[in-house]
């Protein structure tokens, strides 16, 4: 072989080197980036894309430990990192050749937040409809200890790894934009824990629940009718089954969390049967999606509206609701009832949401006491003569009605005709009757479509619409 053969071989050889190796920054999908909340104390994952086989190595600062793993074939790559207890802002350095460094990254509580408008509903508020007191809150809202980061709307009928954003730090001109009821949630929950907090919304208004499962997740709802995904979909409906899941949840999917809150339900309200088994259903599925195990799921239940003549009484929703907090596993719901608004499906009171929500959070979840996470919920009814007197969980220290008249109780006897019922707070729960129902046999709280709920415990929390009787209407 000629010298100049060999060596112009040898320089192609260093050239091809050279050339893979500037190619050899790791790519990192949207959920990793500077200012980022990693969830304390567990093995937290990680994942990108390198070159296929690429040795991939990772460095994190708060314990100056190195991790490594190998990309597959198809350049991909996954490892886990132990976190430390609640802390910041440290680094993270990940390198496959070329280092990136991840900058001011917090370690704390991550939570996902999920739903419909209502979840969506920025801190600004909607045009023409506030948020109560959002301006005092915003321009207080300065906090290094709370980030978060907003995956936008998008759909598709098979699973997408990656999205367009980026995480935020928590001053006025981000929290403005960002969701007013995971805000407040955050807020709380960094103040009683006093650790960093992280916020991961992905929500879309006006959605059903069955976009936001993913396809495995339907296993045990045969009802609902899946896309066929070998059909063309000239336009493809955010309320088609799975595909929210696929396009704004799949990305997330396996991020180190300790639970999600969610605020949806208007949109499934004519379907309430079904409701009540998609409610525990979509945790289910959401808990096997991340692989590790049970977190909490806890949601916020509708507030009562005036949908008008058409569909059914939304309180059979509300019911459904309340019943799945128990019928499901790690799961809890914080009421409303007395914040809807007659003509506005988007209650202005997000504080009252986001720190019910978090009142749950800190009890059920973190272990905290002296204070209270639900409100009154139907224990027992007795029914003596013309009387009917209920007894109540939750409501250890009594109930109350903050003064005013208790004016959302209905009974009715075997006719299953209902009538406004006279009730009155006594020692040991509620009195009530009518004298129109001599014989009751059945009694409705606040069972309507839009209603203002009027009985509380003395905590202030206060009682969904129930009902003790089984009928259709």
């Amino acid at each position: 072989m000629k010298p100049s053969i060999f060596r112009t071989g040898v320089m192609l050889v260093i050239l091809a080197v050279t050339t893979a190796l500037a190619k050899a920054e790791v790519k990192l999908p949207s959920i990793f980036c500077d200012n980022m909340v990693l969830q304390q104390q567990t093995d937290a994952a990680l994942w990108g894309k390198s070159l296929p086989g690429a040795n991939v190595s990772v460095k994190t600062s708060w314990n100056g430990k190195s991790y490594s793993a190998r990309a597959d074939k198809e350049g991909n790559w996954k490892l886990k990192v132990a976190t430390p207890l609640a802390g910041g802002p440290y680094n993270i350095t990940i390198s496959d050749g070329k280092p990136v460094t991840l900058k001011n990254v917090m370690i704390g509580e991550v939570w996902v937040c999920s739903g419909q408008s209502n979840m969506e509903m920025p801190m600004k508020g909607y045009r023409n409809q506030p948020v109560t007191g959002s301006n005092e809150s915003i321009a207080t809202s300065s906090n290094n200890e709370i980030r978060f980061i907003t995956v936008p709307h998008a759909t598709s009928l098979t699973p997408v790894d990656d999205f367009n954003g980026t995480w935020k730090l928590c001053e006025p001109e981000n929290v403005a934009e960002f969701s007013a009821t995971a805000y407040y949630f955050g807020l709380m929950l960094n103040k009683v824990l006093n650790v960093p907090v992280g916020l991961i919304n992905t929500s879309w208004g006006g959605t059903r629940i069955e976009p936001w499962i993913s396809e495995a997740g339907f296993r045990n709802f045969d009802w609902v009718k899946l896309p066929d995904k070998n059909v063309p979909q000239v336009k493809l409906s955010q309320q088609t089954p799975t595909v929210l899941f696929n396009a704004m949840v799949n990305p997330i999917a396996g991020y180190g969390i300790r639970g999600a809150i969610w605020y949806q339900g208007e949109a499934n309200r004519n379907e309430y049967n079904q409701y009540r088994e998609l409610m525990p259903g979509i945790a289910d599925n959401w808990r096997s999606e991340w692989g590790i195990g049970d977190f909490p799921f806890y949601y916020v239940q509708i507030a009562p509206y005036d949908y008008g003549q058409a569909g059914s009484n939304s309180a059979f929703l509300r019911e459904a609701q309340l019943k799945a907090a128990t019928e499901g596993k790690n799961m809890g719901m914080a009421c409303i009832m007395e914040t809807g608004e007659k003509d506005c499906i988007h209650p202005a009171n997000k504080k009252a949401a986001g720190e019910r929500l978090a009142y749950i959070a800190l009890v059920k979840t973190y272990d905290k006491k002296g204070f209270a996470c639900e409100g009154p919920v139907l224990k027992e009814m007795k029914v003596e003569g013309a009387l009917v007197k209920l007894t109540f969980d939750n409501a250890v220290n009594g109930l109350t009605s903050f003064g005013k008249h208790l004016s959302c109780f209905e009974v009715a006897g075997a006719n299953k005709r209902f009538y406004p019922a006279e009730a009155f707070i006594t020692g040991t729960g509620i009195t009530l009757f009518s004298p129109l129902v001599n014989e009751p046999v059945a009694v409705r709280y606040a069972f309507r479509d839009f209603i203002v709920g009027d009985l509380f415990n003395t905590e202030g929390i206060p009682a969904s619409s129930f009902r003790t009787d089984d009928w259709d209407q």
